[in-house]
C-alpha cells in the first residue's frame, strides 16, 4: 500500500467520525489531537477503525506513534507492506 493510499484511508477513517470536518486543511506534522476536537475515545475508533480495515494490531504502546498524520504514515508503511 502507498504511502498516498495510507493518507486518503487516514483522512476517511477522520472523515467518518467527524463528517463535518475540513480533513483537507489537516497539517500533515502537527498533532492531531491539536488539530481536531477529539477524543480519547475518538482516537481509539480511529486505532479501531485501522484494525477492522486492514486487520492489523497496533499495541496500545504504540499508539503515540500516530500521534500526527506524518507518523501515522511513518508507522502504518511497513505494516501494511510486509
Amino acid at each position: 500500500m502507498e504511502r498516498d493510499d495510507i493518507k486518503k484511508a487516514l483522512l476517511e477513517i477522520i472523515r467518518e467520525i467527524d463528517d463535518e470536518l475540513d480533513v483537507d486543511s489537516l497539517d500533515e506534522e502537527k498533532p492531531l489531537r491539536d488539530q481536531l476536537d477529539f477524543d480519547s475515545m475518538d482516537f481509539l475508533d480511529i486505532v479501531m477503525a485501522l484494525r477492522k480495515r486492514y486487520q492489523i494490531q497496533i499495541p496500545e504502546e504504540d499508539y503515540p506513534r500516530l500521534a500526527t498524520i506524518a507518523s501515522s504514515i511513518d508507522y502504518l508503511h511497513p505494516r501494511l507492506n510486509p
